[in-house]
């Protein structure tokens, strides 16, 4: 009880860390976004008027949102805000969008707000690597509101549509099907994409450029499109067509696609790819000609369904997107391509967890950091695909796919924390879970281990000691390798500083193997 406790203390804080800064969102719940935007080769000016459904959690007599200042010729400028035709005073101040409007529970209204500027990023305007005018959406984790007026936080999803006008020679890519496409005059284009389903903000984008298009086939009525630039046109339509048996093995393994489409865009993301919901966007340099992109496709595509579908709640839980896509891509290159090459994958990563832990001595779930790029971090990646890959060898094969199937049903298109994985694992293992993650998620670092060992009388005597500050409890599988190259497995329960084992053996050991089939994340030495 006192494990569950602490970790439900854990989990309150950091849920408060959260709603200190985003307590308005107990007064509304955003419903669906639409954006009009004007895109120009002129400048880099954008000009947009949203309308946003807000319902009201609440009685309220004003609400924010998200929309960074104009500040320095960078940011946005609010020239009005209106409902049912009417415009009602706001104030733009410290990067919130403050409107004035008397709302009652339960009710919804539609508020169009009408802004223009250039922004400072969330909306990358450049040219490509072939000196192309480009423009892409890169918002994670918070950088939307640098072009958009909306509650910038994972937990508030909403449907979204795009109504971009841009010049003829731009085609653009959005979030969810293609409803229109009109030619307004011979240099003006009109594209309108809607997403039917609610996604969060930071993966809610357009992107506008010269593309290249090709659709790879369609897979349970969502058609799978590769958008290349046109100079790399031949080479990423061959790449990129990894996509479809990737998007195939993700519905038969984990459950049905979210969305309408998936869309593998080139573009100018600041990161190596970006999960957009149905339009991913690759950086430009992902395109090669020899396929060297498919673990990042594979981690992109896994994002449809872990961090896109079912959100982390806060950002202090992007493991729950970040380990997921680490480790999924893990277990499609395991079926591709064989054990040996996921063995090597995970060894790799587990060296990777070890040395960020020596700088960063910090938790995967670390309420403490503010500035959530930095959370784009080994723990979150490598640390939280290892814990899924222990969770598995913890509750067995079977049991880990029906958990992990029973969590994505339960949380698609919505929100979870680690508590709310922990719960459905513990339903479908029937087993108590709490100490596994709190020592896993909520305790930083991981054992580093010290054995001694010594042979007498047909018994060998081992003391394995824990160096590291905090107790770890763990099953330590070990090869005890002999000099005719047979081998004995014997497991050592570990759950003390310092722990003593006897196991009987034909004779003296020629060599011990700690974890010889890569289960755990620790580290050790042999004396």
């Amino acid at each position: 009880m006192k494990l569950r406790l602490s970790i439900l203390a854990f989990l309150l804080s950091s849920s408060l860390f959260a709603q200190k800064h985003y307590e308005r969102m107990e007064k509304i719940d955003v419903q669906h976004y639409e954006f009009k935007l004007e895109l120009n080769d002129q400048n880099d000016k954008i000009r947009g008027l949203a309308t946003v459904d807000i319902k009201f959690n609440k009685d309220i007599n004003e609400f924010s949102l998200d929309l960074i200042n104009e500040k320095d010729g960078k940011g946005m400028t609010v020239v009005t805000v209106g409902v049912n035709k009417t415009r009602i005073a706001h104030a733009h101040e410290n990067d919130q969008l403050t409107i004035q409007y008397n709302g009652k529970k339960g009710e919804t209204k539609s508020f169009v707000i009408v802004y223009e500027g250039v922004p400072k990023t969330g909306l990358i305007i450049a040219k490509n690597k072939y000196g192309d005018r480009t423009f892409f959406g890169d918002n994670w984790p918070d950088r939307g509101r640098h072009w958009l007026p909306i509650v910038d936080h994972p937990s508030d999803k909403a449907t979204v549509a795009w109504i971009v006008t841009a010049p003829s020679h731009y085609q653009v890519i959005g979030n969810g099907r293609l409803v229109e496409q009109t030619n307004i005059n011979d240099d003006l284009t009109l594209t309108h994409w809607k997403s039917d389903v609610v996604i969060p903000t930071k993966v809610m984008v357009i992107g506008a450029a010269r593309f290249a298009v090709q659709v790879v086939d369609e897979i349970q009525g969502a058609p799978v499109s590769s958008w290349i630039y046109p100079q790399d046109k031949d080479k990423g339509f061959y790449d990129y067509a990894l996509a479809l048996p990737i998007m195939d093995w993700f519905i038969n393994h984990v459950g049905p696609y979210p969305y309408a489409k998936l869309a593998n865009v080139q573009s100018k993301t600041q990161f190596g790819g970006m999960e957009n919901a149905s339009n991913i966007f690759y950086s430009e340099r992902s395109v090669t000609g020899n396929r060297t992109s498919e673990g990042l496709i594979a981690h992109e595509v896994a994002h449809q369904w872990f961090g896109n579908s079912a959100s982390e709640a806060n950002w202090h839980h992007a493991w729950l997107s970040e380990g997921f896509a680490t480790y999924f891509t893990n277990l499609y290159m395991e079926q591709k391509y064989g054990r040996d090459r996921f063995v090597e994958m995970v060894r790799s990563q587990r060296n990777s967890v070890i040395e960020f832990s020596k700088n960063q001595l910090v938790p995967v779930v670390n309420p403490s950091v503010t500035d959530y790029m930095k959370l784009l971090n080994t723990n979150s990646y490598q640390k939280g695909g290892w814990v899924l890959h222990m969770l598995r060898k913890e509750v067995g094969d079977d049991i880990f796919w029906q958990g992990i199937k029973a969590y994505y049903k339960k949380f698609t298109l919505s929100n979870a924390l680690t508590a709310d994985l922990q719960e459905v694992f513990e339903a479908v293992s029937g087993k108590d879970l709490g100490q596994f993650f709190k020592q896993w998620i909520f305790t930083a670092g991981q054992p580093d281990i010290i054995v001694d060992h010594s042979f007498k009388n047909g018994v060998l005597n081992l003391l394995v000691v824990q160096n590291q500050s905090e107790t770890f409890s763990f099953p330590l599988e070990i090869d005890i390798v002999f000099s005719d190259g047979t081998k004995q497995r014997a497991v050592l329960q570990v759950n003390e500083k310092r722990q003593a084992f006897t196991i009987k053996t034909k004779e003296k050991a020629a060599h011990i193997e700690f974890d010889p089939d890569s289960w755990l994340l620790f580290e050790g030495k042999l004396n």
